[in-house]
């Protein structure tokens, strides 16, 4: 037995798809234990609680989970329901993190500082693979490790707002007027909203999602306005194709959306590319560069950065990462996830052989293998550590028998009309509900024609049609 025997893996993160390599380490009855920043088991889950989820109960829970809490007598939820992020963490993370099989492994409110070799920075090679990681903590402590998952996901770094990957002049100074992605508008954030000209900017579902929300405010409180920015001339992505969508529930909640910016309740803004902030007043100016040069401003009192999330790989600074430039996932990963091919319903199964790097026995699984690919689902990362760990406990066959069934229709969207779930993933037509719902992400098919009033920035909107309000 070597000394890397001896040692446990050490998982980074006590989220979904961190739990989830716990189990099956223990299954595998290999040696762990599971650093969380946070104070509880699904901490940054519990950030946005008050979102209902994509995908049903059944698409969220890992097997090796379910089998340690089936033995201890867990009530599992209606396999067909949309759990809030709330309800995953009380009716799933949390149980699961104090089964006795887990809860001794983990260690909360410890934050990673950096990743390592005992003795060896990234340039020495010799008895590399024999080398214990070295993992420092913030608070200066240091572990050693036989092999290292980090499933710290990304919730902590957000795209900034700025054109070209870059902050926007002045973007720092303005982050008093900056919200994360997915407020809770309707709720404990309401008063930040309410009766203030509030920009949302993005295309994805956490940019739908708090427009929803904050047109349904605007309804309840006087002088709540709505602005939604997009960098691109149309919001075909994020309506879908309405009654000709091929995904049924997309199309609803995107002709929700489409309705709310026909009937003015929310101004949409095209060809929206900051440039910079300059607070003024107690609002914020926000400025806009257009395609020839010319600036134009926009004044508000909230901005929700709604612009994705993108992997921070410098805790591994030292570790020999094989990164593709685009994606900022491995190079092997990267194809199989490019939004501008497929969907989370149509990436396909991939396990420890795409996710591994150069450094053997370090893998980043989650949302954070992902790079800045927005098409990532629990149940690809459950897939992803099952066969991770059975790599690192030698069984390659299992490793490399990767196998997801994520039918394409009903797994990338929600039935906001039927949120106790149907025989299939994709029901009627959508209603109103309390809980915020999310969108399709990464599908760029399915809209068949866009028969809508657009404001461009490049002209002046007094004037237009389609209901649109004054900033």
């Amino acid at each position: 037995m070597s000394v890397l025997d001896e040692l446990p893996v050490v998982v980074i993160g006590a989220g979904p798809v961190g739990l989830a390599a716990a189990a099956h380490l223990h299954e595998r009855g290999l040696p762990f234990r599971v650093l969380e920043a946070g104070d509880t088991a699904g901490a940054a889950v519990r950030q946005w609680g008050h979102v209902r989820v994509f995908s049903p109960w059944r698409y969220n829970v890992d097997p090796a989970a379910r089998r340690l809490l089936d033995d201890a007598g867990w009530v599992a939820p209606a396999e067909d329901a949309l759990p809030t992020g709330a309800e995953l963490v009380a009716d799933y993370l949390q149980p699961l993190a104090q089964l006795p099989q887990l809860k001794p492994h983990l260690r909360y409110g410890v934050r990673v500082a950096a990743i390592s070799r005992v003795g060896l920075d990234r340039l020495r090679t010799a008895g590399r693979e024999q080398t214990p990681f070295l993992i420092r903590l913030a608070d200066g402590d240091e572990l050693l490790a036989r092999a290292v998952i980090d499933a710290s996901g990304t919730w902590g770094t957000p795209n900034v707002l700025g054109a070209s990957g870059l902050p926007a002049r002045g973007e720092k100074d303005a982050a008093a007027f900056l919200e994360h992605a997915l407020p809770d508008v309707l709720g404990t954030d309401r008063h930040r909203f309410a009766g203030r000209h509030t920009l949302v900017v993005g295309a994805g579902h956490s940019a739908a999602n708090t427009l929803l929300s904050l047109a349904e405010l605007a309804a309840a409180e006087p002088d709540t306005e709505v602005t939604w920015a997009i960098r691109s001339a149309s919001p075909a992505r994020t309506y879908g194709g309405g009654e000709a969508d091929a995904l049924p529930a997309r199309g609803a909640l995107g002709s929700r959306l489409r309705d709310h910016v026909d009937a003015g309740r929310i101004r949409l803004l095209t060809g929206f590319s900051l440039h910079a902030f300059t607070p003024t007043g107690g609002r914020v100016a926000v400025v806009v560069r257009h395609n020839d040069g010319t600036d134009e401003s926009i004044t508000v009192d909230r901005i929700v950065a709604a612009t994705g999330f993108r992997p921070d790989h410098s805790i591994a600074a030292e570790l020999r990462l094989d990164l593709d430039p685009i994606m900022g996932a491995t190079r092997a990963l990267a194809p199989l996830i490019d939004p501008n091919e497929h969907s989370c319903g149509t990436v396909p199964p991939h396990g420890a052989d795409e996710l591994a790097h150069p450094e053997p026995g370090y893998y980043a699984v989650g949302m954070k293998s992902y790079g800045r690919a927005p098409t990532f689902l629990m149940a690809t990362g459950y897939e992803q550590v099952r066969s991770v760990v059975a790599a690192l406990a030698g069984d390659w066959d299992a490793a490399r028998d990767v196998q997801l069934d994520l039918p394409e229709t009903g797994v990338c969207n929600s039935n906001p009309a039927d949120p106790t779930g149907t025989d299939s993933c994709c029901g009627p037509a959508p209603a109103a509900q309390a809980a915020a719902q999310g969108l399709a992400t990464g599908i760029s098919g399915g809209l068949l024609s866009a028969p809508l009033n657009l404001i461009s920035l490049d002209t002046p909107t007094s004037g237009q049609t389609g209901g649109c309000c004054s900033s």
